[in-house]
């Protein structure tokens, strides 16, 4: 049975969860088919009933393309997984509503439907090109992840042989054109040095869609402490992953040596040890939660699919947190960054020229000036 607290907090403020593979997952399983998620899909970590019974009010549907992939082709996967989010949505009329605002989320949720929110996961997507990314945030897109396992041509990876100095000159661009389309920059799969390079640059709360911490788990994909101490200064949100070889040190070493005999515990309490040392660090403001549903094959234990928010917020409440604190975790937090990031926008498409930074991207490339 679920704690008081946690139907409190989630009566209070759903979960606004910051990165779902189902769009890549449903390519590659159901042929992009949006049929039957209404009925349970035993394949997906992610159907109706599921999102109904994790209490999940809002989702951002990650965009994603494997980084071996050419740019343009990667532009082209990318645009069909929109639509694969457009088509969602019409199938569903009566679950999920398209948002790109923290209002619009909020109307969702008190309509009783699941707001349907955008992000791009992987730089590549952008083709090199700023304005393929302002048709995306025309289009809805309300973050772009500025690498996924391979350094970009413009932004070093986590994951990867650093190559940029974390962003050049192309990469710093990129952040300020983000910012002035009110597109959130999502820092996780990048390099420390990347992270660092963007925080410099952004005028714009950034977030870490779906990372851990390396103060509990000393995985290149979780974010350090030097990092974790620039978030309250930025405004962003750091959203915690229940990806297994992120959560549990004793986990990744079993996966990458062979897997062999019974997998170490990689659980519900492994992923609240995440979320009470990035809240001991940054402060309950700039915490939040990204599973990767359908984005990984398998899930922490207990957090096997979307069903699974209330057991780990049944977990932080065993743990002395408060209906306060669980509502900002659950997506207060999120949607404060949304409201931030629009109005940075506003600010900067007022104060700069609208074609400032297109004609220094222009005059770079007419020029054959390199990006490095």
């Amino acid at each position: 049975m679920t704690d008081a607290v946690t139907e409190q907090a989630l009566s209070i403020q759903p979960i606004v969860d910051g990165h779902n593979d189902l769009p890549i997952a449903s390519k590659y399983k159901r042929d992009y088919s949006v049929e039957g998620l209404d009925a349970g899909v035993p394949d997906l970590h992610t159907d109706i009933p599921r999102l109904r019974a994790g209490g999940v009010g809002a989702q951002f549907w990650s965009l994603f393309v494997p980084s071996n992939t050419g740019e343009a082709e990667a532009v082209q996967a990318t645009f069909e997984q929109i639509d694969f989010v457009h088509r969602l949505v019409a199938r569903y009329p009566d679950t999920f509503t398209l948002a790109r605002s923290s209002a619009q989320v909020r109307s969702a949720i008190a309509d009783g439907k699941i707001a349907s929110l955008l992000g791009i996961e992987g730089g590549y997507s952008l083709g090199s090109s700023p304005a393929i990314l302002r048709i995306f945030a025309e289009l809805g897109v309300k973050y772009v992840t500025l690498t996924h396992n391979s350094n970009t041509a413009w932004a070093d990876s986590g994951t990867d042989s650093p190559h940029h100095h974390g962003l050049n000159e192309l990469g710093r661009d990129f952040i300020r054109e983000l910012n002035a389309a009110g597109v959130l920059v999502d820092l996780s799969h990048t390099s420390p040095e990347t992270m660092h390079a963007a925080l410099d640059i952004s005028t714009a709360p950034v977030i870490f869609s779906h990372s851990g911490v390396r103060g509990v788990t000393d995985h290149p994909r979780n974010v350090p402490d030097d990092v974790l101490h620039r978030l309250p200064g930025n405004g962003g949100v750091l959203m915690l992953t229940f990806v297994p070889t992120f959560v549990s040190a004793e986990y990744a070493r079993w996966f990458d040596g062979g897997r062999e005999g019974k997998p170490p515990p990689a659980g519900i309490a492994e992923v609240a040890d995440h979320v009470e040392y990035a809240r001991n660090v940054v402060g309950i403001d700039h915490i939040g939660l990204g599973g990767d549903y359908d984005g990984y094959p398998v899930l922490a234990d207990g957090l096997e699919d979307v069903s699974g928010y209330p057991r780990l917020l049944d977990e932080l409440v065993r743990r002395g947190w408060t209906v306060d604190e669980l509502v900002k975790l659950n997506g207060a937090n999120l949607l404060r960054v949304l409201d931030k990031a629009d109005a940075s926008a506003e600010l900067l498409q007022a104060a700069v020229p609208e074609l400032s930074v297109r004609q220094r991207d222009g005059a770079r490339r007419m020029s054959g000036k390199t990006v490095d």
